[in-house]
């Protein structure tokens, strides 16, 4: 449930500049969740008690709600516009093994003074938030055409302008 944290978090956190040139709720909605993944795998990792675990489905439920109505209704302010991702589902099926990871360890009976899991180091879970990050950047880069393919909306612009029209 740590790793599924810590991806998530750096996933986020690699959005966030994507999000912020929509607009600053849909920025500041993934600063938000980067920081809440990122502080959840902490608690985790320090308490282990069922707190954190059940704070973190929560979380997870809130961000796998979150996208269902992003992708299927839209969310004013956040995003009006419906719209699916390749990168955002990766990042729903990792929050839902983190969902399943959080229930086991709440529903896990606790021996008085066991823990309820041997947590990865932190040092750890931050080498794969930071590695996730990369991994989100280089997505949103290869998606939106930075990568040496210039301006994606420019292209189609391009494209369109030279179609041809049938019948003519």
């Amino acid at each position: 449930m740590i790793l599924a944290c810590a991806i998530s978090a750096g996933i986020h956190a690699a959005l966030v500049p994507v999000h912020l040139e929509e607009n600053a709720a849909a920025g500041g909605g993934f600063v938000a969740a980067a920081a809440a993944l990122a502080l959840l795998a902490v608690v985790v990792a320090r308490h282990l008690g069922r707190i954190g675990p059940a704070a973190a489905a929560v979380v997870f439920g809130g961000l796998i709600v979150s996208y269902v109505f992003a992708t299927t209704t839209g969310v004013p302010v956040l995003q009006p516009e419906p719209a699916v991702d390749g990168l955002a589902l990766v990042t729903k099926a990792f929050e839902l093994v983190g969902i399943v990871a959080a229930w086991r360890l709440v529903r896990r009976p606790a021996a008085a003074g066991v823990r309820l899991a041997r947590p990865i180091p932190l040092f750890l879970a931050a080498i794969v938030a930071v590695f996730s990050a990369f991994a989100g950047l280089a997505a949103t880069r290869h998606h939106s055409g930075h990568a040496g393919h210039g301006d994606h909306d420019a292209h189609l612009h391009h494209v369109k302008s030279h179609e041809t029209v049938p019948g003519a």
